[in-house]
């Protein structure tokens, strides 16, 4: 609880910074797109209090936890296909991938280590696909160097 929690104040800190400098248009589209987070975290939180069986309501909570960190891991897959479709890792941060590996990492040990699925299903996944953002970031990393090394714009002087 604690990690997400400042998690969750990093974020909230990151989208009311991006809203404050934001041009109108983005702003108010931001603005509608919490909306419509709050509301759902408020539907969910309100259905599973429903649930009045405790182990049915771990499961049911379980699940969606699994569910968005699995969505959350999944995410960069768009990245990857723009890498090995430009064969470049200019779009995706090599800093981003590692942390993103380590804590998927840890957090599967931790879940191993607690017998708890619910932890190490997600983070086992979120491993494999760090190892993958990373393999496909070594491997196109020369690439991109090499592109990077050629000026911006040609001089027809």
């Amino acid at each position: 609880m604690t990690v997400n929690s400042i998690g969750a104040v990093f974020q909230i800190t990151y989208i009311v910074t991006f809203i404050v400098y934001a041009d109108k248009e983005k702003k108010m589209r931001m603005l509608g797109m919490l909306l419509g987070v709050f509301g759902l975290l408020a539907i969910i939180v309100a259905g599973s209090l429903q649930i009045a069986d405790r182990a049915t309501r771990w499961i049911f909570v379980g699940f969606l936890s699994c569910a968005s960190l699995i969505s959350m891991f999944a995410s960069p897959l768009f990245i990857i296909n723009l890498v090995i479709r430009t064969r470049s890792v200019e779009f995706m941060p090599f800093y981003l991938s590692l942390s993103t590996f380590l804590m998927s990492t840890s957090f599967l040990l931790y879940g191993v280590f607690n017998f708890d699925a619910f932890i190490y299903v997600p983070n086992g996944i979120g491993t494999i696909l760090g190892i993958l953002q990373l393999a496909l970031y070594f491997r196109y990393k020369a690439k991109s160097m090499e592109e990077s090394n050629e000026p911006l714009m040609v001089s027809q002087a």
